[in-house]
């Protein structure tokens, strides 16, 4: 039989920017691979944002229209 790989549990983690509580599913199940906006990661001393700061992050990096 062969075995099925291992799905990693979503890990919960705390907004980098606010401090809100969201989990990661680290994989294309993760809330963050819908969304529109694409920033670079984190610096190597933060770790990833909660939805409503990514978007407030990427929509203060648009630029001005």
């Amino acid at each position: 039989m062969t075995e099925q790989p291992a799905t990693p549990l979503p890990r919960r983690l705390a907004c980098s920017s606010c401090g809100t509580e969201f989990s990661c599913g680290l994989s294309n199940d993760c809330w963050c691979a819908a969304e529109t906006a694409r920033l670079p990661m984190p610096s190597a001393n933060a770790d990833c944002l909660c939805p409503d700061c990514l978007r407030k992050a990427a929509a203060a990096a648009e630029p001005a229209r």
